[in-house]
């Protein structure tokens, strides 16, 4: 059975009640017979057990894992290669020059 808390608008007071989930909430303070309104919580939530967690029951293969990009060393690959066809050319171009 759960345990609501309520708040009266006309005294303030801050009062918790058990009820069933099918019971109707309360509308009137049990001190002055102001309104009442429920106050509303945020729910934490635990996770426990296994299957939860990326980590949890993954296999060790690298066939189950995605194949890790890396982006820069692309870039940085065609740069060295467009310089080395650059500095190729120039050399080819003074050896024929010398000729």
């Amino acid at each position: 059975m759960p345990t609501y808390q309520y708040q009266c608008e006309t005294c303030g007071i801050v009062f918790e009640r058990k009820q069933h989930f099918t019971d109707e909430p309360l509308r009137t303070c049990p001190e002055c017979n102001g309104k009442v309104h429920r106050i509303i919580h945020p729910v934490g939530i635990i996770f426990k057990g296994s299957g939860f967690y990326v980590t949890d029951n993954r296999k060790a293969s690298s066939s189950t894992l995605p194949p890790k990009r890396d982006h820069s060393t692309k870039e940085t690959t065609k740069e060295v290669t467009k310089e080395s066809a650059e500095s190729a050319t120039s050399t080819t171009e003074s050896s024929s020059s010398e000729d």
